[in-house]
């Protein structure tokens, strides 16, 4: 299976980019007030997008014999996922006020959450600083 590895790491990165771009693109258009951020074409792409990226996170795992559990990055990656999905959910639907807060702190988490995957480092960007 290791022989897949390269287009399936590509893919991961296609799919984060792609799923990051297209919250980044709705939660926008809440902002804006446009219902069509919302509607149900946008979400099933939104959820097929995740599961897509979560299928090729799950292979590399596989492939690679990393348990997300015992590895600081990807434990953090974890953390930053759950706390990247309830904020983005809280700034598309649930929140009433302060929207823009909840949209703003998603996008920091998941910049942050790359950050962490392109340094392999729990500290992402902030790493090189501990030198």
């Amino acid at each position: 299976m290791i022989e897949f590895y390269l287009p399936i790491k590509h893919a991961h990165i296609g799919l984060v980019l792609a799923s990051g771009g297209l919250f980044a693109l709705r939660g926008a258009a809440v902002l804006l007030g446009q219902r069509w951020a919302n509607a149900a074409p946008l979400r099933w792409l939104s959820y097929t997008i995740d599961t897509l990226l979560l299928t090729a996170a799950l292979m590399l795992l596989v492939m690679l014999k990393l348990n997300p559990f015992t590895t600081g990055w990807l434990a953090t990656k974890l953390v930053l996922l759950v706390a990247y999905v309830v904020l983005g959910v809280f700034a598309l639907r649930r929140a009433r006020s302060h929207r823009a807060l909840w949209y703003l702190a998603a996008l920091l988490c998941f910049g942050f959450m790359y950050s962490v995957a392109r340094a392999h480092h729990p500290l992402g960007l902030f790493a090189g600083w501990l030198a």
